[in-house]
């Protein structure tokens, strides 16, 4: 028996990008730990990343080119071998191409894998054929869109600046499944006597953790941001000299926006007391270091890049900036540490494309003409699960002359409606090199087992798909381990820093910070800019976010035990998962005469889904939750939640609205 510890990258989309040590006896992964020398996860990995070597190793693998024989979505297919496979594809397509055009052809991919080669390297290839482009604005476009309007290109707080804050607002975030390693430092500064608040849309499983709630209407965050604005500059809560010297627009926002904001209406507003809203006020003005970590949920609402802008402008008022342990985390972007058009490879555009918004696929699918959706390439993302309007894509993946090809490692929702199905290594099987959004850690990763079956990676298939296209660019010659090399060598100035030998070998290595980052501001004024003349809007203002008529707003949170479509190949993760829960507020319930644990219809407009109610008081009346998401064959009905989910989009950035959505609920038992 040979046995190895081998290092590697939690691949999955999460701020963290945990280190892994993974034990290999004779070619297989047996056991998967968390690295401890890793500079921010320090050894610690999630409930779903603990025995990750049962996803890899999955009976459920996909393992064989496969060509469907029964009707789409019923999941029956033939094994062929993969030239088969790639000379099906690429004849399709030259038909298609010379009838319609490049642009009949459509990717479709997101962040189903985070390395920087693996998740990017098809644009290169779809540019080259001329296809349809995809805008990729799923998660946090007009998160960073609305941080960016207040603070440009400034480098966001190390994360380890929470651990030194003694008030930190947890907002907009349940830290506890998404987040949990910042939650660690957020533990080590409440030891210390820090003061921890939760706001969000219901009691989340990290209120356990904290010292107070606020519950907040959903999408009403902004009126909050400003509210609290308010009460700073009437009670004089401010640091005068900071915003003196670091900030544009302060007077217009005090006498052109603020005074609107009264806590009275801010309180109609968002449903918060207003001896809660002077508190907060109170809370936030006379911390030393106050900190705010800001999720992403918030966002996704009609006024999602607005709320963030608003939430943004807070620090700069108490001057949280210029204080050790004080200012926002929102996201953190270390992309510009690598040039990453070597992979992406915008030069081989011919011409401007067409763009298709990831979040209207349904759309794009079933009414976009000029040309019409022709083909579908879909990787490392599983649409007919985590994208908005379910019924409307599943209506276009049906279409008979739609031919879709799905490479994946198991058989997806999605997967099943397609015409052709590609097996995709895991993470293990492949090289990449990652960088996180949560904290300034990069890391290469090798292949540290074969490959299942024969499954092949995202570049492997695009350099096989390339030589039947015909394509001559030697940029389709090279291995991936070369394009890695490209991305760090010769180093960027960001990376001039790193130790490129650690880093080579496969060790986290952490991006360096210049001095006084905090109030370095990369805005084209040099200061935060309250007041932004570029946009439409030059102050942040309270918009209301979408309104549906129906009673209900619908959370379709995050769940400890899986993050979007994946991790339902395990079923250790679905036994803790237990069911698809609907949480009601008993008040509401009884208004309906539901009971607790019975069957459930949550619809809308759109559609309809199936839930088990549970009754809780942490979901305050007017709010339904439901946590994680669940594929087709494990969600009763059939239909999962985002049948009831919009493909409208937000103010800004073009992101996803996915928490926009109102329902009712009537009883589901027969």
């Amino acid at each position: 028996m040979n046995s190895e510890v081998k290092r590697s990258v939690c691949p999955y989309d999460c701020p963290d990008m945990c280190g892994l040590l993974v034990e290999v006896v004779d070619g297989q992964a047996v056991k998967v730990t968390g690295d401890p020398e890793h500079p921010f996860t320090r050894g610690t990995l999630c409930p779903k990343m603990h025995h990750y070597e049962r996803t890899v190793h999955s009976p459920q693998r996909l393992t064989q080119p496969l060509l469907r024989i029964g009707e789409k979505g019923a999941g029956q297919f033939k094994a062929i071998t993969w030239d088969e496979g790639i000379q099906r594809i690429t004849d399709i397509w030259k038909k298609m191409i010379s009838e319609y055009g490049a642009e009949a052809i459509l990717p479709y991919s997101y962040a189903g894998t985070m390395g920087l080669v693996q998740r990017n390297c098809g644009e290169g290839f779809f540019n080259r054929l001329g296809a349809s482009r995809l805008a990729r604005t799923i998660c946090s476009s007009s998160k960073g869109y609305g941080w960016a309007t207040v603070m440009g290109r400034t480098l966001a707080p190390h994360p380890n600046e929470v651990e030194k804050s003694d008030f930190i607002l947890l907002w907009g975030t349940n830290a506890l499944a998404t987040n949990i390693h910042l939650l660690h430092k957020v533990r080590a500064a409440k030891k210390r006597g820090a003061m921890v608040w939760l706001i969000d849309t219901y009691e989340n499983p990290t209120a356990q953790i904290v010292d107070k709630v606020l519950l907040v209407r959903p999408g009403r965050d902004g009126a909050l941001a400003l509210g609290l604005m308010h009460i700073l500059v009437r009670e004089g809560w401010i640091d005068q000299p900071f915003i003196a010297r670091y900030v544009q627009g302060f007077e217009q926002l005090q006498s052109e926006v603020l005074p609107d904001y009264t806590p009275d209406k801010v309180s109609r507003i968002t449903g918060i007391e207003v001896s809660l809203l002077e508190e907060m006020a109170l809370q936030y003005a006379r911390a030393s270091a106050p900190f705010i970590a800001l999720g992403s949920g918030l966002c996704r609402y009609g006024n999602g890049a607005m709320t963030v802008r608003t939430i943004a402008c807070l620090p700069a008022f108490v001057g949280a900036w210029s204080k050790p342990g004080g200012g926002l985390l929102a996201s953190i972007s270390s992309g510009s540490a690598f040039n990453m058009s070597q992979v992406t490879r915008e030069d081989f555009l011919q011409r401007p494309t067409r763009v298709v918004n990831m979040n209207q696929l349904g759309y794009a699918l079933t009414e976009l003409t000029e040309p019409p959706i022709m083909g579908l390439y879909v990787y490392h993302s599983n649409p007919a699960v985590v994208a908005p309007d379910q019924t409307k894509i599943i209506k276009g993946l049906k279409r008979d002359n739609l031919f879709t090809v799905v490479h994946e490692r198991f058989m997806t929702d999605t997967a099943r409606y397609a015409d052709i199905v590609l097996p995709a290594t895991s993470s293990l099987e492949h090289p990449d090199l990652y960088r996180s959004y949560g904290h300034y850690g990069i890391q290469r990763a090798a292949a540290v087992v074969p490959p299942a079956g024969e499954a092949k990676s995202n570049w492997e298939v695009f350099q096989l798909l390339a030589q039947a296209m015909g394509f001559s660019e030697r940029f389709f010659d090279q291995k991936v381990d070369d394009l890695i090399s490209q991305l760090i060598d010769p180093p960027k100035p960001w990376l001039e820093g790193v130790d490129l030998v650690k880093l080579q070998a496969s060790y986290p290595v952490e991006l360096s910070l210049p001095e006084n980052y905090k109030t370095t501001y990369l805005t084209p004024s040099g200061k935060i800019e309250l007041f932004n003349p570029l946009e439409a809007e030059p102050l942040p203002r309270y918009f209301e976010p979408y309104e549906d008529d129906a009673p209900f707003y619908l959370m379709s949170a995050p769940s400890v035990y899986s993050l979007n479509s994946s991790f339902t190949e395990r079923p250790d993760l679905l036994r803790k998962k237990e069911a698809s829960y609907l949480q009601m507020n008993p008040e509401d319930a009884g208004g309906k005469n539901l009971q607790d644990g019975q069957k459930v219809i949550a619809f809308n407009e759109r559609g309809e889904v199936q839930f088990i109610l549970k009754l809780t008081t942490t979901v305050p009346q007017g709010v339904v939750v439901t946590e994680g998401l669940f594929s087709s064959e494990t969600q009763p009905g059939g239909s999962t939640v985002n049948a009831l989910t919009s493909q409208r989009l937000t103010d800004r950035a073009e992101g996803s609205t996915l928490y926009d959505v109102k329902v009712d609920v009537r009883s589901g038992e027969n």
